[in-house]
């Protein structure tokens, strides 16, 4: 990036990207998180007219967890290589878009009795699974694209800021699901849709995100901002990452770090899967209909998780681990109000409070992590986030379905015990 551009775009705080620079790599994150959770606010009531069983829409996302696990850390170590943007693009193009609109197919044949609910369930595990092989790739490649560019000073609340897209992306996506829902396309339209918006930001991240391997634009990144001078080009960590092994999930200086969002994700992906089902029961919905009443839910929960990443992160200045201990505990009571609501009004209040601790937990392991590796090993350690972020949605939501089929309140219980534990092992554990 030139002076020139960097003078007409500004800079974000204690980095060397400019503002402009920021807006693509959110963008990239916010579709992704809109789409994600359009798809979640519609699949309970989806399921249920097609006639798929409960605990089999939660297994669909099981296989493009499981994917996802896998190649997080395999897209990372490439984005070291070969440079960040490409890899968002990837996850961006095949990961996003192509995957939405593949599911979109296949649940409107489902829809339109085209197919029978065991072959649309099949037909949607295989086209989901894209979305695990290739999305992973965006937030590996974003976050790496973000913290080699960052003080460390600065690097949480950056990185704060970055996960915000998410929040924000879980408030667009269930208000605007219910509003694409339209004739013909019927409950599959949000897939449509968002496939075509993500269409419109792989355009404009191509065209207005820097390539970061050009040694010409990390130069003058860096040259441009006299206390970042020191930051990598992209050649630098081309040739920094070429002399390290992959980074491992076990390695003493980040284990910790990952196994607390490990931990604190299995509670959140547990809770947020049964959500629908939940609003559905709680409230005697019928599906066809439901998705206002879940997306109003949802959209108070991302709202929530914003205001913390937003609002109360930046102005409190809370450390990882701290982070870590008040968001696990507000979660663990939030989620105790929402197993005893009996309203929407109740229901919408505790799980906003559950997602503000969210709001904390998230930046708390993922700056932790981040801090406690050299610049040149951004990549590796966003691989390992972003797969640990995956690997919640392996088994915690077809385990919160089965629990919730033999009682409605027993994984809410669960993922609070879950959440104490986190705070009394976090308190001598994390530094």
């Amino acid at each position: 990036m030139t002076d020139l551009a960097a003078t007409r775009f500004g800079r974000v705080a204690g980095s060397a990207l400019t503002n402009r620079q920021f807006v693509m790599l959110y963008a990239a994150m916010l579709i992704a998180a809109a789409g994600n959770t359009a798809l979640q606010s519609v699949m309970p009531a989806i399921g249920r007219a097609i006639g798929i069983a409960d605990v089999a829409v939660a297994l669909t996302f099981t296989t493009s967890a499981v994917l996802w696990v896998a190649f997080a850390p395999r897209w990372a170590h490439q984005s070291d290589h070969r440079g960040r943007k490409p890899l968002i693009l990837l996850g961006i193009g095949a990961g996003f878009t192509l995957s939405s609109l593949l599911c979109g197919i296949v649940l409107l044949l489902g829809l339109k009795d085209v197919t029978t609910p065991l072959l649309t369930f099949i037909l949607f595990a295989v086209v989901r699974a894209i979305y695990g092989i290739f999305g992973c790739a965006t937030p590996s490649a974003t976050q790496a694209y973000l913290a080699s560019r960052t003080r460390r000073s600065a690097r949480v609340n950056a990185i704060a800021g970055l996960s915000s897209s998410f929040s924000l992306g879980t408030i667009i996506g269930p208000a605007l699901a219910p509003l694409f829902v339209i004739p013909f396309f019927g409950l599959s339209g949000p897939l449509f849709i968002f496939a075509a918006i993500g269409g419109a930001v792989f355009v404009m991240v191509w065209w207005a995100l820097p390539d970061d391997q050009s040694p010409r634009e990390g130069r003058g990144a860096a040259m441009s901002y006299p206390s970042l001078a020191s930051q990598p080009t992209g050649a630098s960590v081309k040739a920094a990452t070429s002399r390290r092994a992959r980074m491992k999930w076990n390695d003493p200086r980040i284990r910790n770090w990952i196994m607390a969002g490990v931990v604190t994700n299995h509670a959140m992906a547990g809770i947020v899967t049964i959500i629908g089902f939940f609003v559905i029961d709680r409230l005697a919905l019928q599906p066809i209909g439901a998705e206002r009443d879940i997306a109003v839910v949802m959209m108070a929960g991302s709202a929530a998780t914003l205001a913390a990443q937003w609002g109360l992160i930046p102005r409190l200045s809370l450390g990882p681990k701290t982070l870590i201990l008040w968001g696990s505990g507000i979660a663990a009571v939030g989620m105790l109000g929402t197993m005893m609501a009996i309203s929407l009004y109740g229901i919408v209040v505790g799980f906003a409070l559950t997602c503000l601790g969210f709001g904390f937990t998230r930046p708390g392991f993922t700056g932790g992590a981040s801090l406690a590796v050299p610049l040149a090993e951004q990549g590796g350690v966003a691989g390992i986030v972003t797969s640990s972020n995956g690997i919640a949605f392996v088994a915690a939501p077809t385990a919160g379905i089965l629990l919730y089929g033999v009682e409605a309140h027993l994984p809410f219980a669960l993922a609070a015990l879950l959440l104490g534990g986190v705070i009394v092992w976090a308190r001598k554990a994390l530094d």
